[in-house]
C-alpha cells in the first residue's frame, strides 16, 4: 500500500513538471492565434499569463502589443520595458526592436551605441531583420565607425536569409567598395557562417 502511494505521488509530481512547459508553449500559441485574428483580448490574457512566468516571448509579445498599439494604447515606454526583459533572457526579437527603440529613441533615450550592440546580438541568433538593420548601421556609420566591409558583410548574411532589403542594400554599398574590401568581406561572412551557423 505504502508503495502504491509512492507511486501516485511519482506520478502527480510528474503531471505537474511535464505539463507546465505545455501549458505555456499552448498558451503561447493561443496568443498568437488570437492575435493573427484580431482577437486582441485573448492575446493579451495568454502573453500575460505567459510574462507571469518570465516567459521570454510572453515578455517579447507584450512588448509588441504596446509599441504597435494593438489592444492596448501605444506605449513606448511600456513596450521598451517588456523588450528590454525578453531581451535580458536573450529573445533576438525583442533585442532586434529594443535596438529599434534606442536608435530611434522611442520610449528611452536614444543611443545609437547601445542600438549597435542590441542588433549585433540579435544577428548572430540569426534575427532576420537585425543582419540588415546592423548593415545599415554600418552603412551610415551610425553607433558605429562607418565600415563598407561590415556593412557589406551584415547585408550579405541578410540576403542569404531570403531579405530583399539587405539584396539591395548589399548592391549599394558594393559600388562604393574596391575589389578587395569586397573579398574581405566575404571572408567575413564565411568566417561568421563557420562560427554561428556551424557551416
Amino acid at each position: 500500500m505504502k508503495r502504491l502511494v509512492l507511486i501516485f505521488i511519482w506520478v502527480f509530481i510528474s503531471l505537474i513538471l511535464f505539463s507546465t512547459p505545455l501549458l505555456a508553449l499552448g498558451s503561447y500559441e493561443n496568443g498568437i492565434a488570437a492575435f493573427e485574428r484580431g482577437d486582441y483580448e485573448t492575446a493579451l490574457r495568454e502573453f500575460k499569463f505567459l510574462v507571469e512566468r518570465k516567459d521570454s516571448r510572453g515578455e517579447y509579445s507584450l512588448g509588441l502589443m504596446y509599441d504597435l498599439g494593438v489592444g492596448v494604447p501605444t506605449d513606448f515606454e511600456e513596450a521598451v520595458k517588456w523588450y528590454q526583459l525578453s531581451a535580458n533572457q536573450g529573445n533576438a526579437d525583442a533585442q532586434n526592436n529594443l535596438a529599434t527603440m534606442y536608435a530611434e529613441g522611442e520610449g528611452i533615450e536614444r543611443d545609437a551605441h547601445k542600438a549597435a550592440k542590441l542588433y549585433e546580438s540579435a544577428a548572430q541568433q540569426g534575427n532576420f531583420d537585425a543582419l540588415n538593420n546592423l548593415g545599415t548601421m554600418y552603412l551610415r556609420g551610425v553607433g558605429v565607425a562607418r565600415d563598407y566591409v561590415r556593412a557589406y558583410m551584415w547585408f550579405h548574411l541578410g540576403e542569404m536569409k531570403g531579405d530583399r532589403a539587405a539584396k539591395r542594400n548589399r548592391e549599394f554599398v558594393e559600388t562604393r567598395m574596391a575589389p578587395e574590401e569586397i573579398i574581405r568581406s566575404n571572408k567575413l561572412v564565411g568566417e561568421w557562417m563557420r562560427r554561428y551557423v556551424g557551416l
